[in-house]
């Protein structure tokens, strides 16, 4: 599936592939360190179908709690988490897109959730919370 993305300011634009049949949701402590939430939802493409058509990323390499180490590319503006590849460019071959900096976020539904081990347990059923349409 074709998409494109920005951050929250529009410092960096970008498009992309992706396979929309494995969205995934992350409930890994990274995830919801560098998310500032429960988990991350992404989905994976090809690292050569991406075109950063605006912007530079600020790239931070984190080692992996299995010792591997990825790049996570993050407007250095605003902050906005972008997506993820390989630490060594030459080596990326998947990169994977924060779903939230995704224009066509809303046609793309979770089929995999990994890391519940470290899952916030309220976060698994929220219908019952009340809520409202807007603040």
């Amino acid at each position: 599936m074709k998409i494109d993305g920005s951050c929250q300011c529009g410092h960096i634009k970008y498009e992309a592939e992706i396979d929309e049949t494995h969205v995934g949701i992350c409930h890994c402590s990274d995830c919801q360190a560098f998310s500032g939430s429960a988990f991350r939802v992404s989905a994976p493409g090809p690292a050569d179908k991406f075109t950063l058509l605006a912007g530079t990323p600020k790239t931070y390499i984190k080692t992996a709690e299995s010792g591997g180490k990825r790049a996570q590319n993050f407007c250095p503006e605003c902050g906005t988490h972008l997506y993820t590849t390989a630490a060594d460019p030459a080596e990326a071959t998947v990169n994977r897109y924060r779903v939230g900096t995704i224009r066509q976020r809303k046609d793309l539904t979770p089929s995999l959730q990994i890391w519940r081990r470290s899952a916030m347990p309220w976060a698994q059923d929220i219908s019952g919370i009340p809520s409202r349409e807007k603040q």
